[in-house]
């Protein structure tokens, strides 16, 4: 199923699965896509919520689920009531047929994500498979409670997990493929990248996509 799943950019992962296209954090989009059904944002800072890269991925018709806090600023690049969905940390939605869990993502050690924000990563159930995009999180008690079969995670470090972190992270939680992101651009070197596959648990598949 990896086939389905490309890193565009920093943490912009597209998904196409179960005839849906999904963005997750659209940022860096180098292409009109206009394609996306649903599109996830995470948080709101600049690299995660950018209103000219969903510009690049939106249809007029696309829904995009979101934290309370950027309801404004969905509301004045155009979206309708009716294509937004708030979400709260750990929860779970269908959204129009897409199932999803949300699951908070926060600093423990460091002020940039705050735990009272709000903020969360995703978990999609596509095609049988659970796959989880962490967003700006380190190694919460949430984190290392998910399941999921396929992982996106930061290993860029400063405002995130570094690569060590990140790949304790996924050594823990077992899943079949790991992805490496927030890396190469903002912040972090493709180093972090190959530094963390050499630390994940040889049972776990590194795909490097950036």
């Amino acid at each position: 199923m990896i086939e389905k799943f490309e890193v565009l950019y920093h943490s912009a992962v597209r998904i196409a699965a179960d005839n849906k296209v999904i963005y997750v954090d659209p940022y860096g989009i180098s292409k009109k896509f206009n394609d996306a059904d649903y599109i996830c944002i995470t948080h709101s800072h600049f690299d995660h919520f950018s209103p000219k890269d969903i510009e690049m991925v939106r249809r007029s018709d696309s829904i995009i689920i979101i934290t309370e806090d950027l309801y404004a600023d969905v509301l004045k690049i155009g979206f309708k009531e009716n294509r937004i969905v708030i979400v709260e940390p750990n929860k779970k939605y269908n959204v129009e047929g897409l199932l999803i869990e949300t699951v908070s993502a926060y600093n423990t050690d460091k002020a940039f994500h705050p735990k009272s924000n709000g903020w969360v990563g995703y978990v999609f159930n596509l095609e049988c498979e659970r796959i989880y995009v962490t967003g700006d999180t380190d190694i919460t008690p949430e984190a290392l409670s998910v399941k999921c079969d396929l992982i996106f995670v930061p290993v860029g470090g400063t405002y995130t997990m570094n690569y060590s972190q990140a790949a304790k992270l996924v050594n823990q939680i077992k899943p079949v493929i790991a992805v490496p992101t927030h890396y190469g651009s903002v912040v972090g070197t493709n180093t972090d990248a190959l530094d963390f596959k050499r630390l994940l648990d040889p049972k776990i598949e590194c795909k490097i996509m950036i």
